[in-house]
């Protein structure tokens, strides 16, 4: 398992400087977001000119791009919005083969209109369900188009807020071009934290075979998204990383939900527990 990070996290004016501070904290490895080139996360059009640019300059410092952030809120109350998004995620995906990625990560959406992290009674209806597999069914057209792979977490603010769901969708769409995101820190609803290992359990049980990148950051509370710096909360790493050991998983652990002040022990943390599991599995 390689570790990786967030590009988002860095703060720089131009491309070259966010990819500078990426490797001086001694990582090559990145989801990469394309407000990191200067404009918006899903563009319109993507330019040639950009996707070269963006390729040279990983290159140049050896990063790899495991992903590329393709999130849109695909529930959204107003369709207008929803095929907004899938006609920018078009444009992702016929520039991933020059961005030098096949996968494109995605969350499931929520019914709040102004704010896609924010939990909507309405997700949980069949309505919402059966927008998601619309809007998934006409990404996964896109997908196969152009050969990548779509990635999507389960995250207690969206529609698939659960392992189980999570495993609901891959059943409702089965596609080599659907995979899983899984973050350990952003599958808690409230009062499940003493549950935590069997939950853990339940989602690779579950998920594990599909999973293809995974995040790393830590949470303070169940019943929210984690948001601390991964080994600033309490989160059970040694299980988490064991279950990713255990399924085969040989993808990226991607930093994020953290200050750039906290890159440097959050990355020596990751590198003790990864080598950890790794004597574990072997004894």
């Amino acid at each position: 398992m390689q570790i990786g990070i967030f590009a988002k996290t860095f703060a720089r004016p131009t491309l070259a400087a966010t990819l500078d501070a990426i490797v001086a904290h001694g990582l090559h490895c990145v989801q990469f977001n394309l407000a990191c080139a200067g404009g918006p996360s899903m563009p319109e059009r993507i330019e040639p000119a950009l996707v070269a640019t963006i390729r040279r300059e990983l290159a140049a410092r050896q990063i790899t791009m495991a992903a590329v952030s393709g999130t849109f809120n695909m529930i959204h109350p107003d369709l207008g919005w929803r095929r907004d998004g899938l006609r920018r995620l078009r444009a992702l995906a016929a520039a991933c083969a020059g961005l030098g990625t096949q996968i494109i990560t995605l969350s499931t959406g929520t019914r709040d209109p102004a704010n896609m992290w924010q939990r909507h009674p309405d997700n949980d209806t069949t309505a919402a369900w059966q927008d998601l597999l619309a809007a998934m069914t006409e990404a996964l057209a896109i997908a196969e188009e152009y050969a990548i792979v779509l990635a999507f977490e389960p995250e207690v603010s969206n529609v698939v807020d659960s392992a189980g769901k999570a495993r609901r969708l891959l059943d409702a769409l089965p596609s080599p071009h659907l995979k899983v995101v899984i973050d350990a820190a952003n599958l808690f609803h409230a009062g499940e934290l003493p549950r935590m290992r069997e939950i853990l359990d339940e989602a690779f049980a579950l998920l594990g075979e599909h999973i293809v990148i995974a995040h790393a950051k830590d949470l303070r509370r169940d019943g929210a998204a984690g948001d601390a710096a991964a080994g600033q909360g309490l989160l059970d790493y040694d299980h988490y990383l064991a279950l990713l050991r255990a399924a085969s998983f040989s993808g990226p652990v991607i930093l994020h939900g953290l200050a750039e002040s906290q890159i440097d022990s959050s990355v020596a943390f990751l590198h003790e527990k990864l080598a950890r599991s790794a004597e574990a599995g072997a004894g």
